[in-house]
């Protein structure tokens, strides 16, 4: 399901840390990585020169520090607006998954400060795995899906299930949430679902390939909910669906009101302690 990433670098943060994390996984590790960056336009040729020379550094690190079979990497220094190249190399490459870093800047900073994986999320039907520049980076065995009955949650199912693929000591967490609109915390409380239920349908799949599965609800803010029961739970990865709900008509067009709104993904990228990974419905 996962053979071909678009790993974007900017020479900081943890991107390519997750990278070499992800690659040791049994299902990923004969994926093939294309190596991204973007070098965006400067004011003089001078300037221009420069960023390039700087961008092929960082691209030479980059495959330095990933230090994979040739046969599976490859790279691409390319000029341009980086929300807007990384979109066109996802599509070129057809990735199945974007990872890119991300400085956790909130909903309006977001637009203010040009925020890329805000713009590239937004823009792009492809799922996408944000590393934060503040957390750490483990290797993956505890993953938590937050489960519902949209066709974007079953998406994040079916990724969880493909990347837990013969991980040894493994465990996937099942989290749904009781929405409660006046903030009312509760307790973890671990279920045992219906055969038929939509968690229950999500643990058959998950006996069917031997991976431990704990089921668990609490009650709250969505939002709040999902990175408290992430961080207490010690997750390693978050996935975590999103509907899209612009017209196609706009899909070329950044949702203003979901970056300013109160999106469920927007405050979890944000506030996550943990890596997260975003999808949408699959096509």
């Amino acid at each position: 399901m996962i053979q071909k990433i678009l790993l974007a670098v900017s020479g900081l943060g943890h991107a390519e840390e997750m990278m070499k994390t992800l690659k040791e996984m049994p299902s990923i590790q004969s994926a093939r990585v294309t190596v991204l960056h973007v070098v965006p336009s400067q004011s003089s040729e001078a300037a221009m020169t420069q960023k390039w020379e700087e961008g092929g550094k960082i691209l030479a690190n980059a495959i330095q520090y990933l230090n994979y079979d040739p046969s599976q990497v490859s790279s691409i220094l390319r000029q341009g607006d980086p929300k807007n190249v990384v979109c066109q190399v996802a599509d070129e490459v057809d990735a199945d998954l974007i990872i890119m870093g991300s400085r956790g800047l909130k909903r309006l900073q977001s637009i203010l400060g040009n925020s890329v994986s805000q713009y590239v999320f937004q823009l792009s039907s492809r799922p996408m795995l944000l590393v934060k520049d503040d957390i750490y980076v483990k290797r993956i065995k505890r993953v938590m899906v937050a489960v519902d009955n949209s066709e974007s949650a079953q998406n994040c199912l079916n990724l969880a299930l493909f990347m837990l693929r013969d991980v040894a000591g493994s465990q996937l967490i099942l989290a749904n949430i009781n929405t409660d609109l006046g903030g009312k915390i509760s307790g973890i409380t671990d279920i045992k679902p219906e055969r038929n239920s939509v968690l229950g349908n999500a643990v058959n799949l998950a006996e069917k390939q031997s991976i431990p599965v704990r089921c668990i609800t609490s009650s709250g803010k969505p939002g709040e909910e999902i990175c408290r029961l992430a961080e207490e739970l010690n997750v390693d990865l978050l996935l975590l669906g999103s509907p899209d709900r612009r017209p196609s008509i706009a899909k070329s067009f950044v949702d203003l009101d979901r970056l300013i709104g109160s999106s469920l993904s927007d405050y979890v990228r944000v506030n996550a302690t943990c890596p997260v990974l975003l999808a949408r419905t699959v096509a």
